[in-house]
């Protein structure tokens, strides 16, 4: 007897059940992608004042250089290097004692001309009054006013030798003219000072309580300032904004003080002055500093974050939403920054139209998001 037939049967059952077992668990269901939540702003519109920025270079209110006039030992310095020192304060010592032995010296020599003239004056009077009764000749009276004349200019001369001697002691003490930082000594605490023959350079005092900021402007952007449109915005200048490589912890304005009478013919420019407040003592002689000069406004100006704008082979363009909440690839064309973080949008885009801000690798055009509104700012 042949057991084919119930072995083929027994295969034929088995493989019926595993069927039936495997056909007894559901399969899982496709799992759906989750529409991404991405940061968005309105373009805002407002009025602005538009700025061209210039480099330029901070320098003292006023320097002056510290020297000494007479010769001598240079005997002390009375500050550290850059102090900020008051106006009239000590900064350094020479040595005095043959300028004080001098002062002392004409000012016995002055004693002793007043003492002659008083003799010769009071002389001349009673020669004049002997005169007078015919006790003395008209040739004596002559001798004797000569004499005293002669003393008065003794008395003159000997006031100015004293005056000059004491100006040479005070020379000798070197102070400070006005209130500022002082640079570096050059000379040595030891060192002569051959400052008679001509004056010896000690160090470097500045006026910085005030800088002021020179820069040039192109004359295209003078002419621009010139037109009507724009003179009311230019006619004000008082607190024209300045910025610096990096940034302190003030800010400041400066207010316009010098403008060229004339253009440089070599550069094409305009020199132009703007005088800053120093009133955190953080401004310095020599510090570059970028001046932003108003040139005209806008009265509706469109606004969004610079940061948000990219760049491709085709130009400046931005992602907005439109109002199906999906991308939108949108070419535009910018003008200037304003408040430093703001770009203004001359097309492609009008107030209240939402722009993606953030996660800008992470959107494509016609994608489908869940926008989250945040401030243009």
């Amino acid at each position: 007897m042949s057991y084919y037939p119930y072995l083929v049967s027994a295969a034929l059952g088995m493989a019926s059940a595993a069927i039936v077992a495997g056909c007894s668990h559901s399969h899982p269901a496709a799992t759906q992608t989750e529409t991404p939540v991405i940061d968005v702003a309105e373009a805002t519109q407002r009025g602005v004042t538009l700025y061209h920025t210039y480099p330029g270079k901070l320098h003292a209110r006023s320097s002056i250089d510290l020297v000494a006039r007479v010769d001598g030992y240079l005997k002390g310095q009375h500050y550290k290097n850059g102090d900020l020192v008051e106006a009239g304060q000590l900064l350094f010592t020479i040595e005095d004692t043959q300028y004080r032995n001098a002062v002392a010296q004409a000012e016995s020599e002055l004693k002793a001309a007043e003492s002659a003239l008083d003799y010769n004056t009071a002389h001349y009077e009673a020669v004049k009054q002997a005169a007078d009764a015919n006790a003395a000749s008209r040739m004596e009276v002559e001798q004797a006013r000569s004499a005293m004349e002669s003393s008065r200019q003794d008395v003159n001369n000997a006031r100015a030798a004293l005056s000059t001697a004491r100006t040479n002691l005070d020379y000798c003490y070197v102070k400070a003219p006005f209130k500022g930082h002082v640079g570096a000594s050059g000379p040595g605490i030891g060192s002569y000072l051959s400052g008679g023959g001509a004056p010896v350079t000690l160090a470097t005092i500045y006026d910085d309580l005030e800088v002021k900021a020179e820069f040039f402007i192109d004359d295209a952007s003078y002419i621009d300032m010139l037109r009507d449109e724009n003179k009311a915005i230019v006619a004000d200048l008082d607190s024209i904004p300045v910025s610096f490589s990096d940034k302190l912890p003030h800010s400041y304005t400066g207010r316009l003080i010098y403008m060229s009478p004339d253009i440089d013919p070599s550069t094409g420019t305009l020199e132009m002055r703007a005088m800053i407040a120093n009133p955190y003592d953080e401004l310095r002689d020599g510090m570059y500093v970028t001046v932003k000069l108003p040139y005209a406004s806008e009265s509706d100006a469109v606004l969004v974050k610079d940061a948000s704008i990219s760049t491709d082979q085709h130009g400046k363009y931005l992602y907005t939403v439109n109002d199906s909440d999906r991308v939108v690839y949108t070419p535009v064309e910018v003008g200037d920054v304003v408040d430093d973080s703001l770009r203004v949008i001359t097309s492609g885009i009008r107030p209240g139209d939402r722009y993606v801000t953030k996660a800008l690798l992470k959107v494509r055009p016609d994608m489908l998001v869940k926008p989250r509104l945040s401030d243009n700012k």
